[in-house]
């Protein structure tokens, strides 16, 4: 089986490597550091395709030092203390320190990205992250503080160029075929400055062309042949909110089969889970509401627990909770509430707080009658007592509308049975 593209033009060398100048740049602040040999641990934080691995890979070569590897994506708490536990036995005498390498830092775990904090601060591993987000938010305080964060930025569009035309002269299998490229505008659109995309489209285009078939790529041909077929799930475009839009509106349709295809595509597409969890929370409140409330815990529960786990395991977190939120009833009356409150609020602007729900801490507000004649519902029968609770010039307005399911069918009645006819329940 052939390696793809953007392996075989994995740069080996600082020399080779193409973008990233503001840090590793003649005289730049990584450039020196690994010049000098004295590496300390960081973080590259970036989009995907800016060449965060490849970086890695190149520090580790060029010093001469053990390099480990793991992804968060299928890394437990037990594969990093394994890990650092090879690290360890492969320390000798004045050698420098291996290399641990975790790419998509942030997917880690509290628990798992405590257990690398040991090791690092003992000097075992000089820790390597990669990261698309940033990691103010998602590396815990304690490793950060003893780690340095290097931005990466989407490569430019001299440094895609050069990547396409440094592949058709280098590349043991396009240096042989006849691809001429006429137009680079639509593969540098359509790739938004990932080049291991770039690197994905130039080599489903040369499919195409043989000895006997030259190839030229034009706007045209990139536009027809790569959005047919080039499947790619892209955490920051297009697709990646239709998926979604697609597993929020399967939860919305209660359909838990349609429910759980959408959530394994988006896992299977390396999305944050807590970016999912997130949104189950959102459909737990806003597409289930008080047709069923335990759905809002259960979603938030999800959540909490998803940051706690991390990946794999988080998967069958997700799952149940897809499923569940799929299978609920359903109602929106809660959002249609604050929405149709929301454009009252912008119709009629801020009216004045009635009198009597005014706060009255201080005995000038009293004299001006902030706090008269409210009436402490906790003092009359049933814990109800009919006071005007909203401001006069829309008094009676009726923002909230039951769903017609039994939960909401309940409150409905007590609703009927306080109000009357004020608000025509």
């Amino acid at each position: 089986m052939r390696i793809p593209l953007a392996e075989r033009m994995r740069p080996r060398s600082l020399d080779q490597y193409i973008g990233q100048q503001h840090l590793v740049g003649p005289g730049a602040v990584l450039r020196k550091a690994i010049e000098s040999g004295q590496v300390p641990s960081f973080i590259l934080w970036g989009p995907p395709g800016v060449g965060k691995t490849t970086l890695a890979g190149i520090i580790a070569n060029q010093l001469d030092r053990p390099f480990f590897s793991l992804s968060a994506i299928n890394s437990g708490v037990k594969d990093i203390r394994d890990t650092i536990d090879k690290a360890q036995k492969q320390q000798f005498f004045n050698r420098p320190n291996p290399i641990l390498f975790i790419d998509e830092i942030h997917r880690f775990s509290k628990s798992q990205q405590d257990a690398l904090l040991g090791a690092v601060e003992k000097g075992i591993i000089n820790l390597i992250g990669a990261t698309t987000e940033n990691p103010s938010f998602e590396v815990i305080p304690a490793l950060l503080s003893r780690s340095q964060v290097y931005v990466l930025e989407h490569l430019s569009k001299t440094d895609l160029v050069s990547l396409i035309d440094k592949a058709l002269q280098e590349d043991e299998y396009l240096q042989k075929l006849p691809i001429e490229v006429v137009e680079y505008d639509a593969m540098l659109k359509l790739c938004g400055g990932d080049g291991r995309k770039l690197y994905n489209i130039l080599e489903l285009l040369s499919t195409d062309a043989s000895a006997d078939h030259p190839l030229q790529i034009t706007n045209e041909l990139v536009s027809e042949k790569v959005q047919q077929n080039l499947a790619i799930y892209d955490k920051g475009g297009e697709q990646h909110y239709d998926i979604a839009s697609a597993l929020i509106k399967s939860i919305r349709g209660s359909d838990p089969n349609a429910a759980v295809y959408w959530l394994a595509r988006m896992l299977e597409g390396g999305e944050d889970v807590k970016f999912i969890a997130r949104r189950l929370v959102i459909a737990a409140s806003e597409d289930i509401g008080l047709a069923n409330p335990n759905a809002l815990l259960m979603a938030t529960t999800a959540f909490q627990s998803v940051q706690m786990i991390g990946m794999p395991e988080s998967r069958i977190i997700l799952s149940q909770t897809v499923v569940y939120l799929a299978t609920s009833p359903k109602s929106n009356s809660t959002y249609v509430a604050i929405k149709k409150a929301q454009e009252e609020v912008q119709k009629s602007g801020h009216l004045p707080v009635p009198l009597h729900l005014r706060n009255a801490p201080t005995k000038l507000m009293k004299q001006l009658d902030y706090g008269k004649d409210y009436q402490y519902a906790h003092d009359h029968k049933g814990n109800f007592t009919d006071l005007e609770y909203l401001p006069k010039a829309v008094s009676g307005s009726k923002f909230f509308e039951p769903g017609q399911n039994p939960p909401e069918e309940k409150i409905r009645q007590r609703l009927k049975a306080w109000w009357k006819d004020r608000y025509n329940y």
